[in-house]
This record gives C-alpha cells, sequence and structure tokens, in this order.
C-alpha cells in the first residue's frame, strides 16, 4: 500500500487537472470493479456490485492546491494566485513544478515586514531569462504544484498531497480487498474539491446513492501550541460529527461507531471548526443523502509535507472494510 501512496502523492493533479492522479488510480482498480467509468466533470467511478440494489457512495478528491500563472514580465518572472487554499507563508524557498515538467522556485520582492507577504508580492522564477523564453514553455492559466518527494518514515508518512491521495489510497485498497459487499457500492475519485467540493456534487447527483461517505484527512490538536481538537496521530482513523460543510447524519455516525466498537478497531470523533468534505455536497444532492466522513488525523496540511500515521490508515481500511458489509436500511 505504501507504494501506492507514494505514485499517488508524487503525481502531478492539481484542481481542474487531474488526468495524471485519474489514469493511475484506473490502472489500480479497473481490473477489480464491475463497472468504471469517467463522467463528464472528470471524475472516476468505479461499482462494485453488491447483495442489495441500494446505493452507496465513498468519495476521496483527487486534486490538490496549486498555483495559477496569472503575468509572466518582461525578464520571465512568473506571478501567479492560488488554486484552493494556500498560505503565502508556507511558499518561500519552496520549488514548484508545472504540468509539462517545468520546475522553478518562489521568490518575493523586498518588504519592510513579512506581515506585508501576500501573493501579488511573489513570483516563481523558473530559470529563464525572458518571457518569450518562458512562454515556450507555459503560459497564463498554467498551473504548478509542490515539488516534493514521498518519505517513509516507518509508523509516519511524510508527503505532499496526502490531502487528499490518502483517502484515494484507501478506496483502492478496499476495492482490491473487500468482498461480500451488502449494497451496490461506487468508489469516486472526485475532482475540483479544493476550489469548492464540485466534483462531489455532480457524481452524487448521477449516483443518487441511498447513503454517501466522504474519506478526507482532518487535522490534529497534538502538536505544540495547536488549537485544542480532540483528534491525534495514531489514535485511529475519525468519524466526522461536524464541521463546516456537513453536520453528519446521526445514523450514519452511529452505524460507524458501532461497526469500530463490535471490529474493535480504535477511532475518534471528529469535530472540526474549520473546513470541510466532499460529503457538503453528497448530503445536499437532490432530496438529501444521509452522509458521513471517515478522517484520517494529519499534521500540516495544505503545506508541502503532510504528515499521517500508517496505523491509522490501515485501521481506515479495516473500518471502510467492515461498514460496507451493512446492509442499508
Amino acid at each position: 500500500m505504501k507504494e501506492v501512496i507514494k505514485r499517488l502523492t508524487e503525481a502531478y493533479g492539481p484542481s481542474g487537472h487531474e488526468n495524471e492522479v485519474t489514469e493511475l488510480i484506473k490502472s489500480e482498480i479497473e481490473s477489480e470493479v464491475d463497472e468504471i467509468r469517467i463522467d463528464k466533470l472528470g471524475n472516476l467511478i468505479a461499482l462494485k456490485e453488491g447483495k442489495s440494489n441500494k446505493k452507496v457512495m465513498l468519495a476521496a478528491h483527487m486534486d490538490e492546491i496549486g498555483l495559477i500563472t496569472t503575468h509572466i514580465d518582461e525578464d520571465g518572472f512568473v506571478r501567479f494566485s492560488n488554486v484552493g487554499g494556500i498560505s503565502p507563508y508556507i511558499l518561500l524557498g519552496e520549488r514548484v513544478v508545472f504540468g509539462n515538467g517545468l520546475e522553478g522556485v518562489i521568490g518575493k520582492e523586498k518588504l519592510d515586514s513579512i506581515k506585508e507577504l501576500e501573493f501579488s508580492k511573489m513570483y516563481i522564477d523558473v530559470g529563464l531569462d525572458s518571457k518569450e523564453a518562458v512562454k515556450e514553455q507555459i503560459n497564463i492559466g498554467d498551473v504548478a504544484t509542490y515539488k516534493r518527494d514521498f518519505s517513509n518514515l516507518g509508523d509516519k508518512l511524510l508527503a505532499k498531497s496526502l490531502d487528499d491521495r490518502i483517502g484515494c489510497a484507501l478506496l483502492i485498497e478496499v476495492i482490491k480487498n473487500v468482498s461480500n459487499l451488502a449494497n451496490d457500492t461506487y468508489f469516486v475519485f472526485t475532482v475540483q474539491e479544493e476550489v469548492g467540493i464540485r466534483g462531489a456534487q455532480t457524481s452524487a447527483f448521477g449516483i443518487n446513492p441511498d447513503l454517501g461517505l466522504a474519506i478526507d484527512v482532518t487535522r490534529t490538536g497534538d502538536t505544540p501550541e495547536a488549537r485544542k481538537m480532540a483528534v491525534s496521530l495514531g489514535e485511529g482513523p475519525a468519524i466526522k460529527v461536524k464541521d463546516r460543510s456537513v453536520i453528519t447524519h446521526p445514523k450514519v455516525k452511529d452505524l460507524m461507531v458501532s461497526v469500530a466498537e463490535r471490529e474493535e478497531i480504535p477511532y475518534q470523533l471528529e469535530v472540526l471548526e474549520f473546513g470541510g468534505t466532499d460529503a457538503g455536497s453528497i448530503h445536499l444532492t437532490r432530496g438529501g443523502v444521509p452522509t458521513g466522513v471517515l478522517s484520517i488525523p494529519a499534521r500540516y496540511i495544505h503545506t508541502p509535507s503532510e504528515l499521517v500515521d500508517y496505523d491509522d490508515v490501515k485501521n481506515g481500511v479495516k473500518l471502510l472494510n467492515s461498514f460496507l458489509q451493512e446492509t442499508i436500511e
């Protein structure tokens, strides 16, 4: 599983440009499912048939945050804006890569105070000396992402884009190993979550599920002087109660808790004060869908070096495998 996570996290796939990730996932699962397709927005949808025709939708997003080119000056410096939630304070000196492989480093203009730092004061230096030379390789609207390798720290995994390639890895592992599904189960690898949970909205409308579950990362409260939050690395996957996009349907939450306790799988309950997941779109689809979230605790989300505990990942797989044996009433 770690090799799959490595390939997923090192792949290029900012919002709206998920093709490389899509093809990687498709190659991993297409022989393991009953149907597979890519919808008009780019969501990868795979079906494994179950004992009943009730429909369960599991969603993990493929896209990552990025930087979009807004201007190229005469000396070849690339100005940019953000795609998704990025703080300018973590960008200085970072290496980035565009979809065609062109790499660069992020610099800033002279500032009287670091508090003045904002995207308009920053640029990407791709090592070329003129606008013409740069435009031979990239143009306005091209998107760069962090250039970082996956690191296997043993019990911990360190990489860019674990938000939410780790969720994608969980779904891949479940697809490969789950059997005796109680319900028709749609494994959806969504697009454009980081810019407004868009792929989940269109895919859920098309599937019209009886139950939805998003698989994503969540923040922790276990680092020095962190914002107080009852989620820690290594204490098990988190079952969401609430975030800014969804209040988990109580029957879904209770079912997830009962499955975890029955199977003796460690878990945590999560209330996230900021942020949301694909569940925010799924639960509002059509006449409403009872929806929950399984979260993998992660430190340093939306930075070039996100950190998760591998035991949480493995226990997340176990919980999903067991949850999918439950008949939906």
